[in-house]
């Protein structure tokens, strides 16, 4: 059995580790405040073999990426690294003179020089295969396929992994084009998740922008894997084993279910809701969202009782915060007025703006999202 790592962004641990055990996966072990993704945040330990490393990056819908874990050791200084790092199979990832993207970080430990530490990876892999990879920094722009390996080295104890995902897993290919502020994919999909959406249940959401909600929550109804259109870094792995690959990702096909919800989306912004269609056509669903434009105040919600879940704009400046107060208002003007007994689901960043809404609203998510601490707050409209 292998070890793997699930990275998410923060607060998502718990929700990625309820996806892991409805995939049958054990040895669940979720952490918060780890660094192994590209930023600071958490995930969760998982044991299996190959096939469960194709399933994890093919099925979840909220972690960033899915991390291999090639070894654990304790490095006080170079020579030990250096050792050590020539030790580790990197022949079942790499090809002898592959590119390869570090990402190195160090916390309380001797080493805490990261180019020094990453040169001293770079000679043990070169030592392991035989010849020198050519090397990005993490913050340079990557090359096709180079292989991303994330060195971690805290209080002495060094551990390395390589990425199996390639592009962060939210980036499921159906997203060409953005409105203002798009909200991640593993976040919306978070979102649903987070809030108990019943997925035969109708579900509207009246700010959906370029549509993210919507689509994922057709994603999920329908139980289509986000990752069925897409390519991972483990598909250049020397290792890789493409007919295995072909079975798990044909037997997720055979798999789907037909979409009884009514899903609503809809924006005042004519421009975010013809981005919203495309984006519904690429991912396939476009025939099981009900897209409209229109204002708040007109939308007409199907027979209920279901789930409003929304990203409402923030306003980060003052001024636009005072703009927004009648918006959130108006929300849950909307929402007691037309629907009623239904589940509420905001996604915001701004106590008094939640406070507009009139109805009582428990925290059932807290997370980031560009860059902003946010919440998810929910309840039910009276």
């Amino acid at each position: 059995m292998s070890q793997f790592y699930a990275a998410c962004p923060p607060g998502l641990e718990e929700l990625v580790a309820q996806e892991l055990r409805s995939l049958g996966c054990a040895g669940l072990s979720p952490r918060t405040g780890d660094r192994d993704s590209d930023s600071e945040g958490g995930g969760v330990s998982v044991e299996g073999d190959l096939e469960t490393l194709y399933r994890l990056n093919l099925h979840l819908r909220t972690a960033s990426r899915v991390l291999a874990r090639l070894g654990e050791f304790y490095a006080a200084s170079f020579a030990e690294l250096h050792q050590q790092s020539s030790r580790l199979e990197w022949e079942r990832y790499l090809n002898p003179g592959g590119a390869v993207r570090l990402n190195v970080t160090c916390h309380k430990s001797r080493l805490y020089h990261s180019e020094a530490v990453a040169e001293r990876v770079l000679k043990g892999i070169a030592q392991r295969l035989g010849k020198t990879s050519p090397a990005l920094r993490a913050n340079e722009q990557p090359e096709a396929r180079a292989q991303l390996v994330i060195v971690r080295l805290v209080k002495d104890r060094c551990t390395i992994s390589v990425d199996a995902s390639g592009e962060l897993l939210h980036r499921r290919g159906y997203r060409l084009a953005g409105a203002k502020a798009p909200l991640r994919e593993n976040l919306a999909a978070a979102l649903l998740l987070a809030c108990g959406w019943e997925t035969g249940a109708p579900l509207l959401d009246p700010f959906c922008g370029s549509g993210t909600i919507a689509i994922e929550a057709a994603l999920l109804a329908g139980g289509i894997p986000p990752g069925r259109n897409r390519r991972f870094a483990f598909m250049d792995w020397r290792d890789y084993d493409a007919a295995l690959w072909e079975r798990v990702r044909q037997s997720s096909l055979d798999e789907h279910t037909p979409v009884t919800a009514r899903i609503q989306a809809s924006d005042r912004d004519a421009g975010a809701v013809q981005t919203a269609r495309e984006n519904a056509r690429r991912a396939g669903v476009l025939d099981v969202i009900e897209f409209s434009q229109r204002a708040l105040s007109a939308v007409e919600p199907p027979a209920g009782p279901g789930w409003v879940v929304t990203n409402p704009p923030f306003g980060v400046r003052v001024s636009q915060r005072k703009d927004l107060r009648n918006l959130y208002a108006q929300l849950g003007n909307v929402l007691r007025r037309r629907c009623p007994g239904w589940q509420a689901a905001v996604l915001g960043n701004d106590p008094r703006l939640f406070s507009q809404i009139g109805f009582p609203l428990k925290t059932a998510l807290a997370t980031q999202s560009g860059g902003l601490n946010v919440q998810l707050r929910i309840g039910k409209a009276p």
